[in-house]
């Protein structure tokens, strides 16, 4: 019988290996979540856990509207008020992805937007808005956010702290957080051959037929 909250915990976990692999997060750095589509309820990884070692035991479910423990696994993350307050502005989000990708907050502690620079940058990401710093674990991180991502924006960086990246599934979280990481990258290996590459042109994603 298919049981979607050991799915959602199963696929956070693996993205979880995933971006520790690829080194967008370490040691107990950053933190993620998951839904089943329009419910209530999240399960979040709880505090202190690292993103390569998550097993069933290391999720925390919790209820989005008040922000209520429903099981007592563990302490949810500290920052749980970001996954609680993106759900809420974005009923559409089912996967919060926070890391702390080093290119990205690189070019974020010199003052360097992150250029989107190939179709797969436009095509997933689409838009890139930085919050001003806050420390982590502070109500305002969440509401910061959230208020940036209300219009649709799906990956916010949160000034000298990490990223959050917000998608309608696992999958897709994973792809604009690696793809943000990769724009970063490109970004940075311009500006130290001198240059500032110029961003691809977007007018193409307005059609119906938009792919990459």
């Amino acid at each position: 019988m298919f049981d979607q909250a050991d799915h959602l915990r199963d696929q956070l976990a693996r993205l979880g290996q995933a971006v520790v692999q690829a080194g967008l997060v370490v040691g107990s750095g950053g933190n993620l979540s998951a839904r089943a589509p329009g419910s209530d309820e999240c399960w979040v990884t709880a505090a202190g856990t690292w993103l390569d070692r998550l097993s069933d035991g290391c999720f925390v479910r919790v209820r989005i509207s008040d922000g209520t423990p429903l099981d007592t696994t563990g302490a949810p993350t500290s920052e749980l008020g970001l996954h609680l307050a993106t759900y809420r502005a974005r009923p559409d989000a089912n996967a919060i992805v926070h890391l702390h990708p080093q290119t990205v907050l690189l070019l974020d502690a010199i003052g360097e937007p992150i250029r989107l620079v190939t179709t797969d940058h436009a095509f997933y990401l689409r838009q890139v808005v930085t919050t001003p710093f806050c420390p982590p674990g502070d109500p305002l991180v969440g509401e910061l956010a959230a208020a940036a991502c209300a219009d649709g924006v799906n990956c916010v960086v949160l000034s000298h702290h990490g990223c959050s990246v917000i998608a309608d599934s696992v999958e897709l979280a994973h792809k604009r957080a690696l793809y943000l990481e990769e724009a970063a990258q490109l970004t940075y290996r311009a500006l130290t051959l001198g240059r500032t590459p110029e961003p691809v042109p977007t007018g193409w994603l307005d059609r119906p037929s938009a792919t990459v």
